[in-house]
Protein backbone atom coordinates (compact mmCIF):
# COMPACT_ATOMS: atom_id res chain seq x y z
CA UNK A 1 0.00 0.00 0.00
CA UNK A 2 1.44 3.27 -1.07
CA UNK A 3 2.17 6.26 1.70
CA UNK A 4 1.10 9.55 0.82
CA UNK A 5 4.08 11.13 1.77
CA UNK A 6 2.25 14.53 2.79
CA UNK A 7 0.37 12.67 5.25
CA UNK A 8 0.15 12.92 9.17
CA UNK A 9 1.38 9.61 10.48
CA UNK A 10 -0.56 8.17 13.45
CA UNK A 11 0.23 10.01 16.65
CA UNK A 12 2.61 11.67 14.64
CA UNK A 13 2.36 15.71 14.04
CA UNK A 14 3.85 17.63 11.15
CA UNK A 15 5.50 20.69 11.96
CA UNK A 16 7.27 21.23 8.50
CA UNK A 17 5.00 24.27 7.23
CA UNK A 18 4.69 25.51 10.53
CA UNK A 19 8.43 26.37 10.88
CA UNK A 20 8.94 27.34 7.94
CA UNK A 21 6.24 30.03 8.43
CA UNK A 22 7.79 30.88 11.47
CA UNK A 23 11.12 31.32 9.98
CA UNK A 24 9.71 33.43 7.30
CA UNK A 25 8.51 35.66 10.05
CA UNK A 26 11.50 35.95 11.78
CA UNK A 27 13.28 37.16 8.30
CA UNK A 28 10.35 39.75 7.70
CA UNK A 29 10.52 41.14 11.38
CA UNK A 30 14.11 41.53 11.11
CA UNK A 31 13.82 42.82 7.59
CA UNK A 32 11.35 45.57 8.68
CA UNK A 33 13.45 46.50 11.49
CA UNK A 34 16.96 46.75 9.69
CA UNK A 35 14.88 49.18 7.40
CA UNK A 36 13.68 51.54 10.38
CA UNK A 37 17.51 51.59 11.02
CA UNK A 38 18.20 52.35 8.00
CA UNK A 39 15.68 55.20 7.74
CA UNK A 40 16.86 56.89 10.79
CA UNK A 41 20.28 57.07 10.28
CA UNK A 42 18.86 58.79 7.29
CA UNK A 43 17.02 61.66 8.91
CA UNK A 44 19.85 64.14 8.72
CA UNK A 45 20.65 63.38 5.07
CA UNK A 46 23.26 61.80 2.92
CA UNK A 47 25.93 64.26 4.82
CA UNK A 48 24.70 63.17 8.70
CA UNK A 49 26.18 61.37 11.52
CA UNK A 50 23.92 58.67 10.95
CA UNK A 51 24.97 57.45 7.08
CA UNK A 52 27.54 54.92 8.67
CA UNK A 53 25.28 53.05 10.75
CA UNK A 54 22.77 53.29 7.11
CA UNK A 55 25.47 51.86 5.20
CA UNK A 56 26.29 49.25 7.47
CA UNK A 57 22.95 47.89 7.43
CA UNK A 58 22.50 48.17 4.25
CA UNK A 59 25.21 45.89 3.48
CA UNK A 60 23.71 43.16 6.15
CA UNK A 61 20.65 43.35 4.21
CA UNK A 62 21.98 43.08 0.56
CA UNK A 63 24.61 40.46 1.69
CA UNK A 64 26.60 42.48 0.34
CA UNK A 65 30.95 42.68 0.06
CA UNK A 66 31.05 46.31 0.52
CA UNK A 67 27.95 48.79 -0.05
CA UNK A 68 28.54 52.78 -0.21
CA UNK A 69 26.15 55.78 -0.41
CA UNK A 70 27.62 59.02 -1.02
CA UNK A 71 25.31 62.64 -1.29
CA UNK A 72 26.24 64.76 -4.53
CA UNK A 73 29.33 66.45 -2.72
CA UNK A 74 31.61 64.55 -0.15
CA UNK A 75 33.17 61.21 -0.14
CA UNK A 76 31.82 58.14 -0.36
CA UNK A 77 30.75 56.45 3.25
CA UNK A 78 31.84 53.02 2.85
CA UNK A 79 31.30 49.74 5.21
CA UNK A 80 33.72 47.00 3.88
CA UNK A 81 36.37 48.08 1.06
CA UNK A 82 35.78 47.17 -2.65
CA UNK A 83 38.68 45.27 -4.55
CA UNK A 84 39.11 48.48 -6.75
CA UNK A 85 38.34 51.74 -5.25
CA UNK A 86 39.03 53.95 -7.60
CA UNK A 87 36.97 51.89 -10.03
CA UNK A 88 34.21 52.35 -7.54
CA UNK A 89 34.55 56.39 -7.38
CA UNK A 90 35.15 56.90 -11.03
CA UNK A 91 31.50 54.53 -11.01
CA UNK A 92 29.66 56.10 -8.57
CA UNK A 93 30.61 60.21 -10.41
CA UNK A 94 29.40 58.17 -13.73
CA UNK A 95 25.92 57.33 -12.22
CA UNK A 96 25.90 61.08 -11.03
CA UNK A 97 27.04 62.53 -13.76
CA UNK A 98 24.65 60.24 -16.32
CA UNK A 99 21.96 59.51 -13.66
CA UNK A 100 21.95 56.44 -14.96
CA UNK A 101 23.10 53.28 -13.52
CA UNK A 102 26.82 52.30 -14.24
CA UNK A 103 28.66 49.07 -13.84
CA UNK A 104 31.64 47.39 -14.35
CA UNK A 105 31.92 43.46 -13.17
CA UNK A 106 30.75 42.67 -9.66
CA UNK A 107 30.66 46.47 -9.14
CA UNK A 108 27.21 48.66 -9.70
CA UNK A 109 26.43 52.53 -8.75
CA UNK A 110 22.94 53.56 -8.61
CA UNK A 111 21.57 56.99 -8.85
CA UNK A 112 19.35 57.74 -5.47
CA UNK A 113 16.38 60.33 -5.99
CA UNK A 114 14.40 61.80 -3.49
CA UNK A 115 11.59 63.67 -4.90
CA UNK A 116 12.51 63.12 -8.20
CA UNK A 117 15.28 64.99 -8.23
CA UNK A 118 19.28 63.40 -7.83
CA UNK A 119 20.54 63.22 -4.21
CA UNK A 120 23.46 61.15 -4.32
CA UNK A 121 24.17 57.59 -5.41
CA UNK A 122 24.53 53.71 -4.01
CA UNK A 123 27.53 51.79 -4.66
CA UNK A 124 27.42 47.86 -4.64
CA UNK A 125 30.11 45.50 -4.61
CA UNK A 126 29.69 41.82 -4.90
CA UNK A 127 27.26 39.02 -5.87
CA UNK A 128 23.85 41.49 -5.49
CA UNK A 129 21.52 41.41 -8.15
CA UNK A 130 20.33 43.94 -10.15
CA UNK A 131 16.59 44.20 -8.86
CA UNK A 132 17.91 44.02 -5.38
CA UNK A 133 20.26 47.03 -5.58
CA UNK A 134 17.31 49.17 -7.82
CA UNK A 135 15.37 48.90 -4.68
CA UNK A 136 18.14 49.53 -1.92
CA UNK A 137 18.35 52.98 -3.92
CA UNK A 138 14.56 53.29 -3.88
CA UNK A 139 14.46 52.35 0.07
CA UNK A 140 16.68 55.09 0.75
CA UNK A 141 15.45 57.40 -1.84
CA UNK A 142 12.31 57.17 0.24
CA UNK A 143 13.65 57.69 3.88
CA UNK A 144 15.24 60.74 2.11
CA UNK A 145 12.32 62.48 1.49
CA UNK A 146 10.41 61.30 4.73
CA UNK A 147 13.41 63.05 6.40
CA UNK A 148 12.76 66.11 4.05
CA UNK A 149 9.07 66.31 4.55
CA UNK A 150 9.60 65.67 8.48
CA UNK A 151 12.13 68.74 8.21
CA UNK A 152 9.64 71.17 6.40
CA UNK A 153 7.05 70.44 8.88
CA UNK A 154 9.49 71.46 11.53
CA UNK A 155 10.52 74.59 10.06
CA UNK A 156 6.84 75.46 9.28
CA UNK A 157 5.60 74.63 13.13
CA UNK A 158 8.52 77.38 13.72
CA UNK A 159 7.55 79.85 10.97
CA UNK A 160 3.47 79.37 12.32
CA UNK A 161 4.90 80.24 16.24
CA UNK A 162 6.87 83.28 14.78
CA UNK A 163 3.60 84.51 12.81
CA UNK A 164 1.77 84.50 16.28
CA UNK A 165 4.10 86.47 17.56
CA UNK A 166 3.89 88.87 14.97
CA UNK A 167 0.30 89.01 15.65
CA UNK A 168 0.72 91.41 18.21
CA UNK A 169 -1.39 94.17 17.52
CA UNK A 170 0.73 97.41 17.58
CA UNK A 171 -2.57 99.26 18.15
CA UNK A 172 -3.52 97.61 21.00
CA UNK A 173 0.25 98.34 22.50
CA UNK A 174 -0.55 101.98 21.48
CA UNK A 175 -3.45 101.68 23.40
CA UNK A 176 -2.26 99.66 26.44
CA UNK A 177 0.61 102.19 26.89
CA UNK A 178 -1.48 105.09 26.95
CA UNK A 179 -3.65 103.55 29.37
CA UNK A 180 -0.74 102.93 31.32
CA UNK A 181 0.19 106.96 30.95
CA UNK A 182 -2.96 107.81 32.02
CA UNK A 183 -3.01 106.55 35.35
CA UNK A 184 0.44 107.64 36.08
CA UNK A 185 -0.11 110.65 38.20
CA UNK A 186 -3.90 109.44 38.91
CA UNK A 187 -3.08 105.57 40.42
CA UNK A 188 0.79 105.62 40.45
CA UNK A 189 0.35 101.95 42.15
CA UNK A 190 -2.35 100.80 39.34
CA UNK A 191 0.34 102.23 36.33
CA UNK A 192 2.79 99.95 38.02
CA UNK A 193 0.64 96.94 38.61
CA UNK A 194 -0.35 97.52 34.58
CA UNK A 195 3.40 97.97 33.14
CA UNK A 196 4.07 94.75 35.03
CA UNK A 197 1.11 92.74 33.18
CA UNK A 198 2.38 94.82 30.13
CA UNK A 199 6.38 93.56 30.76
CA UNK A 200 4.38 89.76 31.54
CA UNK A 201 2.58 89.75 28.33
CA UNK A 202 5.00 90.90 25.69
CA UNK A 203 7.82 88.30 27.91
CA UNK A 204 5.38 85.76 27.26
CA UNK A 205 4.37 86.60 22.73
CA UNK A 206 7.90 87.82 21.83
CA UNK A 207 10.68 85.88 23.83
CA UNK A 208 11.77 82.51 22.71
CA UNK A 209 10.16 79.38 24.41
CA UNK A 210 10.47 75.76 23.87
CA UNK A 211 7.71 73.93 21.88
CA UNK A 212 4.91 73.28 24.57
CA UNK A 213 3.64 75.38 27.70
CA UNK A 214 1.73 74.78 30.69
CA UNK A 215 -1.86 75.44 31.14
CA UNK A 216 -0.94 77.64 34.01
CA UNK A 217 1.92 79.79 32.28
CA UNK A 218 -0.88 80.15 29.27
CA UNK A 219 -3.50 81.34 31.96
CA UNK A 220 -0.74 83.90 33.66
CA UNK A 221 -0.26 85.60 29.97
CA UNK A 222 -3.94 85.24 29.43
CA UNK A 223 -4.32 87.08 33.13
CA UNK A 224 -2.09 89.86 32.06
CA UNK A 225 -3.59 90.56 28.64
CA UNK A 226 -6.67 90.87 30.13
CA UNK A 227 -5.64 93.53 32.65
CA UNK A 228 -4.34 95.28 29.83
CA UNK A 229 -7.73 95.39 27.77
CA UNK A 230 -9.66 96.56 30.65
CA UNK A 231 -7.50 99.12 31.07
CA UNK A 232 -8.09 99.87 27.50
CA UNK A 233 -11.56 99.23 27.18
CA UNK A 234 -13.11 100.12 30.50
CA UNK A 235 -16.51 98.92 31.25
CA UNK A 236 -17.00 97.83 27.82
CA UNK A 237 -15.09 94.60 28.80
CA UNK A 238 -16.27 92.24 31.41
CA UNK A 239 -14.35 89.11 32.01
CA UNK A 240 -14.60 85.52 33.92
CA UNK A 241 -11.67 83.17 34.29
CA UNK A 242 -12.36 79.96 36.14
CA UNK A 243 -9.75 77.14 35.54
CA UNK A 244 -9.70 73.45 37.49
CA UNK A 245 -6.64 72.92 39.72
CA UNK A 246 -5.76 69.58 38.07
CA UNK A 247 -5.42 71.06 34.62
CA UNK A 248 -3.27 73.87 35.30
CA UNK A 249 0.32 71.27 34.80
CA UNK A 250 -0.95 70.07 31.70
CA UNK A 251 1.41 70.52 28.88
CA UNK A 252 0.12 72.05 25.85
CA UNK A 253 2.19 73.31 22.62
CA UNK A 254 3.27 77.05 23.21
CA UNK A 255 0.94 80.29 22.76
CA UNK A 256 -2.39 77.93 22.09
CA UNK A 257 -4.36 79.88 24.46
CA UNK A 258 -3.96 83.33 24.06
CA UNK A 259 -4.38 83.68 20.76
CA UNK A 260 -8.06 82.62 21.09
CA UNK A 261 -8.61 84.94 23.83
CA UNK A 262 -7.23 88.04 21.76
CA UNK A 263 -9.28 86.90 19.07
CA UNK A 264 -12.37 87.05 21.25
CA UNK A 265 -11.91 90.33 22.34
CA UNK A 266 -10.60 91.72 19.36
CA UNK A 267 -13.95 90.35 17.28
CA UNK A 268 -16.40 90.09 19.80
CA UNK A 269 -15.79 93.18 22.10
CA UNK A 270 -13.50 95.49 20.74
CA UNK A 271 -15.16 96.42 17.47
CA UNK A 272 -16.49 100.23 17.42
CA UNK A 273 -19.45 100.85 19.72
CA UNK A 274 -19.36 96.95 21.08
CA UNK A 275 -19.33 95.83 24.57
CA UNK A 276 -19.53 92.40 26.12
CA UNK A 277 -18.17 89.35 28.09
CA UNK A 278 -15.56 87.08 27.60
CA UNK A 279 -15.16 83.94 29.72
CA UNK A 280 -12.46 80.95 29.80
CA UNK A 281 -12.65 77.89 31.49
CA UNK A 282 -10.57 75.08 32.09
CA UNK A 283 -11.47 72.35 33.10
CA UNK A 284 -10.98 67.93 33.35
CA UNK A 285 -13.05 65.72 31.93
CA UNK A 286 -11.96 62.23 32.70
CA UNK A 287 -8.03 61.67 30.71
CA UNK A 288 -9.00 64.89 28.93
CA UNK A 289 -8.67 68.84 29.20
CA UNK A 290 -11.32 71.22 27.65
CA UNK A 291 -10.69 74.79 27.71
CA UNK A 292 -13.07 77.58 26.39
CA UNK A 293 -13.07 80.96 25.15
CA UNK A 294 -16.23 82.27 24.73
CA UNK A 295 -17.85 86.23 23.89
CA UNK A 296 -20.96 86.83 23.35
CA UNK A 297 -20.92 89.50 20.24
CA UNK A 298 -22.21 89.23 16.74
CA UNK A 299 -20.57 85.72 16.08
CA UNK A 300 -20.25 84.82 12.51
CA UNK A 301 -21.74 82.59 9.80
CA UNK A 302 -20.90 78.62 10.32
CA UNK A 303 -19.79 78.56 7.11
CA UNK A 304 -17.76 81.42 7.56
CA UNK A 305 -16.53 80.01 10.75
CA UNK A 306 -15.06 76.27 8.99
CA UNK A 307 -13.58 78.49 6.01
CA UNK A 308 -11.89 80.56 8.90
CA UNK A 309 -10.04 76.91 10.16
CA UNK A 310 -9.71 76.42 6.46
CA UNK A 311 -6.96 79.33 6.15
CA UNK A 312 -9.78 80.93 3.83
CA UNK A 313 -10.85 83.67 6.13
CA UNK A 314 -9.78 86.90 7.03
CA UNK A 315 -6.00 87.76 8.02
CA UNK A 316 -6.94 89.00 11.56
CA UNK A 317 -7.77 85.43 12.45
CA UNK A 318 -4.31 83.91 11.54
CA UNK A 319 -3.63 82.94 14.85
CA UNK A 320 -7.07 80.35 14.98
CA UNK A 321 -5.74 78.38 11.90
CA UNK A 322 -2.28 78.14 13.27
CA UNK A 323 -3.41 77.48 16.58
CA UNK A 324 -5.60 74.78 14.83
CA UNK A 325 -3.01 73.21 12.70
CA UNK A 326 -0.57 72.88 15.54
CA UNK A 327 -2.50 70.98 18.05
CA UNK A 328 -3.52 68.66 14.52
CA UNK A 329 0.22 68.17 14.57
CA UNK A 330 0.68 67.29 17.99
CA UNK A 331 -1.92 65.23 19.32
CA UNK A 332 -3.72 63.77 15.59
CA UNK A 333 -6.39 64.80 13.19
CA UNK A 334 -8.99 63.82 15.82
CA UNK A 335 -8.02 67.08 18.27
CA UNK A 336 -7.83 70.67 16.91
CA UNK A 337 -10.62 73.77 17.53
CA UNK A 338 -14.24 73.45 17.30
CA UNK A 339 -16.23 77.08 16.65
CA UNK A 340 -19.58 76.82 17.73
CA UNK A 341 -20.94 80.18 16.38
CA UNK A 342 -23.74 81.60 14.45
CA UNK A 343 -25.04 85.40 13.92
CA UNK A 344 -25.66 87.62 17.12
CA UNK A 345 -25.18 84.31 19.19
CA UNK A 346 -21.42 85.25 19.76
CA UNK A 347 -18.43 82.52 19.43
CA UNK A 348 -17.60 79.63 21.60
CA UNK A 349 -14.34 78.09 20.99
CA UNK A 350 -13.10 74.49 22.41
CA UNK A 351 -9.94 72.88 22.78
CA UNK A 352 -9.82 69.65 23.81
CA UNK A 353 -6.38 68.06 24.39
CA UNK A 354 -5.08 63.98 25.88
CA UNK A 355 -3.80 65.93 29.72
CA UNK A 356 -1.24 63.21 28.91
CA UNK A 357 0.82 62.53 26.10
CA UNK A 358 3.89 61.53 25.61
CA UNK A 359 6.61 64.17 24.51
CA UNK A 360 5.10 66.88 25.50
CA UNK A 361 6.38 68.14 28.15
CA UNK A 362 6.95 71.82 28.80
CA UNK A 363 10.29 73.54 29.11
Amino acid sequence: MGVDAGAVPPGGRRWLGFGRARGAGREAVSGLAAGRRIAAGLREGLAGPGVPGAVRGLRRLLDADAVALGGLTGALVWSGRPDRPDVADELAERAMQGDTRAADGALVAVPVHARAELAGVLVVAGPVSGAAVREAALWVGEALERARLEASAQVAEQAELRALRAEISPHFVYNSLTAIASFVSSDPERARDLMLDFAAYTRHSLARHGDHATVAGEFQAIEAYLALARAVLGERLRVQLRIAPEVLPVALPYLALQPLVENAVRHGVELPGGSGLVQVTGEADGTECVITVEDDGPGMDPDYAAAVLAGRGTPGRLGLVNVDRRLRTVYGAGYGLVLETAPGAGTRVVVRLPRFQPGVVAS
